[in-house]
């Protein structure tokens, strides 16, 4: 419980910064975000992404009274369920929309923001985890929101940020630097490393009161590791010496649930089968996983990879590998249908032209497709066989054609 003094000073501090707030590269999430009374925008992503720029920027399209209030705050540390009724008093009555950063911080929140959208008022509010965002409104307030995820810069943003035009040079940074917007105006990788300690300490282990932090970092920093290899939790248990797979299952969701990670399935028709075959780890963004890892920087086969995952993983959330007598790498499903056969290859060449194409023709036959994309660095063909036609492309165009939803 906190006084209510402190509460103000700490907001009337919080509105000078806001309203001083750099607007920002403008993100394309916005172009379909409107603040309503009808639902609450939620807005999720990893630390640092750009969520309460993002925010400000709705801020500044709404004409009606509105109020921002960040419970990250370290003067407003200890706040409480019953603390709103005092920071009420101290917005006022007549403030129609509210902006929250981080409030999943305060235990029982959703009470609150149900009272708010009860009354009729607009509400945005941001989180950096899904689990416990998701987890939270289901309870007070199923149906009443609109959930959106924000990522780092795509090339596309990149791009604009930084007056590149698209083209293989402007990938190839992009490759290296990824998409964290304040990095990028700085290009110091500590800031990266730090990014990623304060994650796993404020977000993981003491969110979630891991009495072992050392294997949670060293689990954390393995998959980064591997990004686009298969690993399995047994593989994992073993190596790090964690009490059961349950424990390790665990670590993997809460660093997915930060938005460390996402892993992908194999492919299978049975769910069953899909949770016991090995999964494949891709890392939140290309800059942030080689600060992160020594060992990442060298394969650009594997940045190059992630990259290209992060983008379809914007707009899909079915996204499998597929792997039988050879493998392909990104199978995306929308509903019932299969809607991207994908594999993806720095270069192609003799040595491993053959296994990157019966890996997608095999796929493009299981999937009953007719055409397959090979993503690569810079090559551009178009290759049949079987019947079926396999499109060649460099990065940089495929990014366009996804971007423009050809």
């Amino acid at each position: 419980m906190l006084l209510k003094s402190e509460i103000k000073k700490s907001y009337k501090n919080q509105k000078i910064t806001w309203k001083n707030k750099p607007s920002g590269l403008t993100r394309k999430k916005i172009e379909n975000l409107v603040l309503s009374d009808n639902y609450i925008l939620i807005i999720t992503g990893i630390r640092r992404c750009g969520k309460s720029t993002l925010m400000h920027q709705l801020s500044q399209r709404e004409n009606e009274p509105s109020a921002h209030f960040n419970f990250e705050d370290f003067r407003i540390f200890g706040f409480e369920l019953s603390d709103f009724s005092k920071l009420n008093d101290i917005i006022g009555e007549q403030v129609m929309c509210y902006f929250f950063d981080e409030i999943q911080n305060v235990v029982n929140w959703e009470i609150y923001i149900r009272e708010l959208h009860d009354k009729g008022k607009k509400i945005c509010i941001t989180g950096s985890n899904a689990a416990m965002m998701s987890k939270e409104l289901g309870t007070k307030l199923t149906g009443r929101n609109i959930q959106i995820e924000l990522f780092p810069f795509s090339y596309a943003e990149y791009c604009q940020f930084q007056k590149y035009e698209w083209n293989t040079q402007s990938f190839n940074s992009y490759l290296l630097d990824g998409g964290f917007p304040d990095y990028l105006k700085s290009k110091q990788k500590e800031y990266l490393q730090q990014l990623f300690k304060d994650i796993i300490y404020r977000d993981i282990i003491v969110r979630y009161g891991i009495r072992n932090a050392n294997s949670m970092t060293e689990i954390a920093l393995f998959l980064i590791s591997n990004t686009a290899k298969e690993y399995s939790l047994n593989s994992i248990k073993k190596a790090f010496g964690v009490g059961s797979t349950n424990s390790v299952a665990n670590y993997v969701q809460w660093l997915e649930d930060a938005y460390i990670l996402f892993s992908i399935p194999r492919f299978s028709p049975s769910l069953k089968i899909r949770a016991v075959n090995p999964k494949k780890a891709y890392t939140i963004d290309a800059g942030f996983a080689q600060a992160n890892s020594s060992s990442f920087t060298d394969d650009i086969g594997r940045i190059f990879e992630n990259v290209i995952f992060l983008e379809l993983r914007r707009n899909h959330k079915e996204i499998f590998y597929f792997k039988e007598q050879g493998e392909c790498d990104f199978i995306v499903k929308k509903g019932k249908e299969i809607c991207y056969i994908l594999q993806v290859c720095v270069e192609l060449h003799p040595d491993n032209m053959k296994r990157e194409i019966n890996g997608l023709m095999e796929a493009l036959s299981y999937f009953n497709k007719e055409e397959g994309v090979i993503v690569t660095l810079n090559q551009h063909d178009e290759i049949y066989e079987d019947g079926k036609k396999i499109i060649i492309l460099p990065a940089h165009e495929w990014l366009n054609i996804i971007k423009l939803g050809i």
